[in-house]
């Protein structure tokens, strides 16, 4: 099973599902060996299609480092936390993490969008 591991220790994901926001985006970073990169991309797949068929799944994207690098990147766009939420405590959700290899370590972090005059358009 793979480990979970704080982007912002002050904050962990824990404690951001309490949170109520509306729309939210789930940035997940995950390492992984290099021997493990295909079982990664295989548990994460099953994943994604689970996530998928949630209420309040909207996409995600995943991207992976170049140049050999075996980080990979996972947005994901939702209604809210609350629907978050409740795909991420699901139980067949935190079932399906005992398929990820040992040596993959997760850190997964909600973000939500910020508006900054003439570049970025905000919630």
């Amino acid at each position: 099973m793979l480990e979970l591991r704080p982007l912002d220790q002050n904050v962990p994901i824990f404690q951001q599902v309490q949170s109520d926001v509306s729309p939210v985006v789930l940035v997940n970073i995950f390492q992984v060996a290099e021997e493990d990169v295909e079982a990664l991309l295989k548990a994460w797949e099953a994943d994604a299609n689970w996530m998928k068929l949630q209420p309040g799944y909207i996409s995600t994207q995943l991207h992976q480092g170049i140049a050999g690098s075996r980080v990979f990147l996972n947005y994901a766009v939702w209604e809210s936390v609350a629907h978050f939420r409740a795909a991420f405590n699901h139980p067949e959700f935190k079932q399906a993490l005992g398929n990820y290899p040992s040596s993959v370590v997760a850190s997964p972090h909600l973000f939500t969008r910020l508006a900054v005059p003439n570049l970025c358009v905000g919630p």
